[in-house]
């Protein structure tokens, strides 16, 4: 399969690219990608819920009324979950929901994910992007050349580019990563994926390992 390289205003730069078929046009496993999204959006949860119980809320620890004789149910302690202000049952606990993937696992999702963006035709390979400074402007112009200005689109680097991501910082629907940051959660969440030209090959390596 071959792509043509893209100038910086969305002209073809004459180039053509080819992309490996063993990663960009497998047989996609959409259970490998449930997988591997929901490890991404587990790791993203801090896990520092937590509710007083019974034990732990302030309060007198004394018999409040009568075992017997007034009518209603027994009641031992103000604390008692049953009370305005009292502990709740079961309550969250912090805790970790983090949990391991296979590696070959998440290998499988991000390929799957470049296959599915060649098969929508939401593939787009660039020549290499620099900018001299930082300037929310310049990345601007690069969208409307691509004529990717209104899409949530996700371009990845070869490596890190400092210019060009704080360049794209203050720009909601544009996102700037490396090879070796991306995932298959910001492959799928994106409506469109650049490719810079030097990313492509560190891409194949990195998922061919």
């Amino acid at each position: 399969m071959e792509l043509a390289v893209l100038k910086h205003n969305g002209e073809e730069t004459g180039r053509k690219i080819s992309l490996s078929d063993d990663i960009f046009a497998i047989e996609p496993n959409d259970h490998a990608i449930y997988l591997d999204v929901k490890q991404f959006l587990a790791n993203q949860r801090q896990g520092t819920h937590k509710s007083k119980e019974r034990a732990e809320i302030a309060g007198s620890t004394k018999k409040i009324k009568k075992q017997k004789g007034t009518g209603g149910a027994r009641a031992g302690s103000i604390k008692s979950p049953l009370f305005r202000g009292g502990g709740r049952v079961f309550g969250p606990r912090p805790r970790n929901y983090s949990f391991k993937l296979n590696k070959k696992v998440k290998q499988l999702a991000r390929k799957s994910a470049l296959t599915y963006k060649v098969q929508d035709n939401s593939l787009t390979v660039l020549e290499d992007v620099n900018f001299d400074s930082i300037k929310t402007k310049n990345f601007v112009s690069l969208l409307s050349g691509l004529s990717l200005a209104d899409k949530k689109t996700l371009f990845v680097l070869p490596e890190a580019n400092n210019n060009v991501y704080l360049s794209s910082r203050n720009l909601p629907k544009a996102q700037v990563k490396t090879v070796s940051d991306v995932n298959t959660y910001d492959l799928l969440h994106a409506d469109t994926l650049v490719l810079c030209e030097g990313s492509v090959s560190k891409l194949e390596t990195l998922l061919s390992k």
